[in-house]
């Protein structure tokens, strides 16, 4: 049914740690993603809910599995941690997907490992509403995510600051690599392991790279570009991480781990919504400065494997560095150009940008729909809730105007910001709702929000009200772990 073939598990053993998932009482199937299996290649056809739900909460290991939790490091909150690993997640295997593309299937929730460190190695239900929501939202918003194949209730509580209902999700990733890994080699001095692991991610990902001059800054470079694009794309569509830990940093580019990850609702640039983010370090604004500070934990990492002598690498990590900033600020550039709806590049481009962020900020205008309805405007249509009307405002809209020009029909502008410019997004207070609901054994809602969620850049009438913003009352503060 699934045709495993396992590379990471033929790694040397201090890599991971061969460990079985711990069977649940009652797993009933939440929501399968079949359209996920099918491009997988996995053949489910036939398999009713029951055996869906065994497969995939641990109940029942699939032939060809090789179970095993991934040791790694991490900076939490800027203080190193030398060894953390898979906690509560379980790594079944790999697969090559219908394009021959290697993806790792993992169970989150699936019982204690060696890198419990006492914690129980399950998860609240909650939780795995949110990222099974936000995960799917933002392969359907188009950024590079890990993937939610099923979410499987436990039928078992867990216990935090209360009992809550346990849930296993089954996540899909490129992999499960994360510069935490190679962090967890490098402060133990394991220069053989550090290669080992380098080449794995060189073949796994970064194929064009086998046959590169100083492969290893090669590496460098190549995802420290992944993670500046990725980030970029974060802010074009308001999106907080919450946790951007090195263990939370994939080195293959994708989004990982979304524990407390929300979105913008009115733009604030300082906003923090995670509660364990006391002093706002992973604020919205201060993600590419933090994403940067991640590449030079790496950096580290990686300088034994430079060629040159030990100035030279230094010089070059640093050179590595400094171009994440210049690369990030071309992407950002380029994401916000596209979603004012300008063609080419002008010097006065991000002045422009800046000043409506400043716009929506002095007015705390709602980040997705203000983009959305500029694109209303720009289609030649009044947009009444964009925002207060003034000078300022009349000012920039003028000056915006000069610089679309007239070549572009106005329709054909309006439709290119509407590819770009969603009219839906994982709302927060949506998702507490869901979980709320979920917590009763009522998933209506949260089926409800992932369907509608597969077509963001559709304004359609049936999904009106999740396009809303929250009220005062409705305002989500505070996000959480949920670990």
């Amino acid at each position: 049914m699934i045709a495993f073939d396992n590379s990471y598990a033929r790694l040397p053993s201090p890599f991971h740690a061969s460990v079985l998932p711990q069977p649940v009482a009652r797993p009933q199937l939440i929501r399968f993603n079949h359209a996920l299996a099918q491009d997988l290649g996995l053949d489910v056809e036939g398999q009713g809910d029951q055996a869906l739900a065994d497969m995939f909460s641990g109940n029942r290991i699939p032939q060809g599995a090789n179970p095993l939790a991934m040791a790694y490091a991490g900076h939490q909150f800027g203080n190193f941690v030398p060894q953390l690993g898979d906690g509560r997640a379980i790594l079944l295997g790999e697969v090559l997907d219908r394009h021959g593309r290697r993806r790792d299937i993992q169970l989150k929730g699936a019982g204690p490992t060696p890198f419990s460190r006492n914690g129980d190695g399950r998860a609240a239900l909650g939780p795995v509403i949110r990222e099974y929501v936000v995960s799917e939202a933002m392969h359907a918003l188009g950024l590079p995510t890990t993937r939610a194949l099923a979410a499987v209730a436990s039928g078992q509580p867990v216990r935090r600051e209360v009992a809550l209902p346990g849930a296993v999700l089954t996540r899909v990733a490129a992999s499960h690599i994360r510069v935490g890994t190679f962090q967890f080699f490098a402060a133990r001095e394991d220069v053989d392991s550090l290669k080992a692991l380098a080449d794995h991610v060189i073949d796994r990902h970064y194929p064009i790279l086998k046959d590169a001059d100083n492969r290893y800054l090669a590496l460098l470079h190549a995802i420290a570009e992944r993670q500046a694009s990725l980030i970029a794309r974060w802010l074009s569509i308001g999106f907080i991480h919450g946790v951007m830990n090195t263990d939370n940093v994939a080195v293959s580019g994708e989004t990982i781990d979304f524990g407390p990850c929300a979105f913008l609702d009115e733009y604030n640039p300082k906003k923090v919504f995670s509660s364990i983010d006391q002093r706002g370090r992973y604020a919205y604004a201060n993600q590419p400065g933090i994403g940067q500070w991640n590449m030079a934990r790496l950096a580290e990492c990686l300088l034994p494997l430079f060629d040159g002598d030990e100035e030279k690498t230094v010089e070059d990590a640093n050179a590595a560095l400094v171009r994440f900033g210049e690369v990030f600020q071309t992407y950002w550039l380029a994401a916000f150009r596209a979603k004012l709806g300008l063609a080419g590049t002008d010097e006065g481009d991000l002045a422009l940008i800046n000043d409506f962020l400043g716009l929506m900020a002095a007015h705390e205008a709602d980040f997705t729909l203000s983009f959305r309805r500029l694109g209303t405007i720009a289609g030649g249509r009044p947009a009444l809730d964009l925002m207060p009307e003034s000078e300022t405002l009349t000012a920039w809209l003028a000056r915006w105007r000069a610089r679309l020009g007239t070549d572009r029909p106005a329709d054909v502008i309006e439709a290119e910001m509407n590819t770009v410019n969603p009219a839906l997004i994982p709302r927060n207070h949506r998702i507490e709702e869901a979980i709320a609901s979920a917590v009763y054994g009522d998933y209506s809602l949260f089926e409800r929000l992932t369907e509608a969620l597969q077509r963001p850049y559709e304004e359609r009438a049936e999904a009106a009200d999740l396009m809303l913003p929250p009220s005062v009352e409705e305002r989500v503060a505070r996000t959480f772990c949920g670990t």
